[in-house]
């Protein structure tokens, strides 16, 4: 089935994907959109993957101030090169990472990042808090806690607060896969009035 130019350029709007590889999906899902988009976003996820052992030395360093004036936010956001620091994804990128730390006030940008002692603490007190259970319920409970601290902790695994059916990792793994470059939040800091 031809593909016409009009469905090609707004799966490229929709998706960020090259005009060649918006083609080939369209033709695979005979004209389908949402099929189409799909596929692309499958490949990004894997062209994101292949880039996440690639060195970060560049980047920018974001802000951002709430407009009562007291929560603000510093995050650096780090890239492989200093032309895609610059490019305006990245701006936006940078905009909405600050926004969602200010909104979520996450501890770590990933699970690896958390300091192990809290997360200990964390599992004492989730075990604690499930002690009268029998002990294969114990654990279902505990890894069930954990993986919401997790959600709650990480920014990374958080609900983007612009659209809540992704995650801020899918947000910057579609930014990784319309750039060509591994994208990596290196670390933030969030500010309150008073704490």
């Amino acid at each position: 089935m031809p593909v016409d130019i009009e469905g090609i350029k707004t799966l490229r709007e929709k998706t960020g994907a090259s005009i060649l590889d918006c083609k080939s999906a369209l033709e695979k899902t005979e004209g389908d959109m949402e099929k189409a988009a799909e596929i692309l976003r499958k490949k990004g996820f894997q062209m994101a993957e292949k880039k996440a052992a690639r060195t970060t030395k560049e980047g920018r360093i974001g802000s951002y101030i709430h407009f009562n004036g007291n929560v603000g936010v510093l995050l650096e956001l780090n890239c492989e090169t200093d032309f895609v620091a610059r490019n305006q994804l990245i701006e936006e990128l940078l905009k909405d990472l600050c926004m969602q730390v200010a909104a979520t006030q996450p501890l770590a940008a990933s699970r690896e990042d958390l300091p192990p002692e809290l997360v200990e603490q964390q599992k004492e007190a989730f075990r604690k808090a499930a002690a009268d259970k029998p002990p294969h319920i114990q654990e279902k409970i505990l890894q069930g806690k954990l993986e919401s601290f997790y959600k709650e902790k990480c920014l990374l695994e958080q609900q983007f607060i612009k659209d809540d059916t992704k995650l801020v990792k899918d947000i910057v793994t579609a930014c990784i896969a319309k750039l060509g470059e591994n994208i990596r939040i290196r670390r933030f800091a969030r500010f309150e009035v008073g704490q």
